[in-house]
């Protein structure tokens, strides 16, 4: 018996999409083309994949040991097309770069532009997540390169600093604490904005939080963007990195607090499956990467 590709990538679809509406939109094709497909792959095999008796579709027992089979197949035909474009060089592909919110935002974007001048035959992408979607999408092999802030956890990734960012506590102008270095006490009573479960940077504003003894119950504000307009409404004083609030400090629609003691610096790391062979694209965007020169400047606030 052989497997019909096409049909097991239909099914892969449904598995990773949690249904077969969701995978049929995704794929502009009709819901019931799609069943259909996976239904014949079914009868195939003459097993069950796909549970349809709840209202969201799941694989059976058998759909999660070939949907796993498919992912690593599906992986691997992926390497053969990086492995025949090795030999090609530079002179045609694709590159398809994640980031986590903050350096997708701020850090990644001048340097696709240096990549697409150094190499213009070369189509680039920039998906931009929060930290926890990134390795996420790195994990399922959706995107084979990626830039965030903070380490990954998973074992299955392999990354290198290529740089470091802090976070620094900015207030409106004219806040009454700006302008001299407050120790952690002088903060109590102040109204505080993090980011959206899933970054990073939420990660560290908690601790900082924590560590400066701050027992509240800070209101949410998802992207830095949301959260820079936030903080300069006088919504409450947020941590927020040093790179995302350059041009504001600059031109001073915002403010820096000076906190002992500071909150800890994070490294910015590219990373990539271990068991993945990265692209000549991906391999020059890397070397890009590790010169950091079209970075823009942080903040000189201290």
């Amino acid at each position: 018996m052989r497997l019909n590709f096409h049909r097991l990538w239909l099914f892969l679809q449904v598995v990773e999409c949690g249904g077969f509406s969701a995978a049929a939109q995704k794929l502009y094709m009709s819901q019931p083309s799609v069943s259909n497909q996976v239904r014949q792959l079914e009868a195939s095999l003459g097993a069950t994949l796909i549970d349809r008796s709840g209202a969201k579709v799941r694989p059976t027992a058998e759909g999660e040991v070939l949907a796993e089979y498919a992912r690593r197949l599906f992986l691997l035909a992926d390497e053969a097309v990086t492995a025949v474009r090795q030999v090609q060089g530079l002179t045609v592909g694709h590159l398809t770069v994640g980031g986590s919110t903050t350096v997708g935002t701020y850090l990644l974007p001048p340097l696709l532009a240096r990549f697409r001048q150094d190499y213009p035959h070369i189509g680039a992408d920039l998906v931009v997540a929060n930290a926890e979607e990134v390795n996420r999408r790195l994990l399922d092999g959706e995107i084979g390169l990626a830039v965030i802030a903070g380490r990954p956890r998973s074992g299955q990734l392999q990354w290198e600093q290529v740089g470091t960012d802090r976070l620094i506590l900015v207030a409106p102008p004219g806040h009454r604490l700006v302008g001299r270095v407050v120790d952690a006490d002088e903060l109590a009573g102040e109204s505080f904005l993090v980011r959206e479960p899933g970054s990073h940077t939420r990660e560290l504003q908690t601790v900082a939080l924590h560590q400066w003894g701050l027992d509240l119950e800070p209101a949410e504000v998802w992207g830095p963007e949301a959260l820079k307009q936030a903080v300069g409404a006088g919504l409450g004083l947020s941590l927020i990195s040093e790179y995302a609030v350059h041009h504001e400090l600059r031109e001073g629609r915002l403010a820096t607090i000076v906190v002992e003691p500071a909150p800890p610096e994070r490294p910015i790391v590219a990373v990539h499956r271990r068991d993945r062979l990265l692209s000549p694209a991906e391999q020059a965007f890397l070397r890009l990467l590790r010169r950091r020169e079209e970075w823009p400047a942080p903040s000189d606030a201290r």
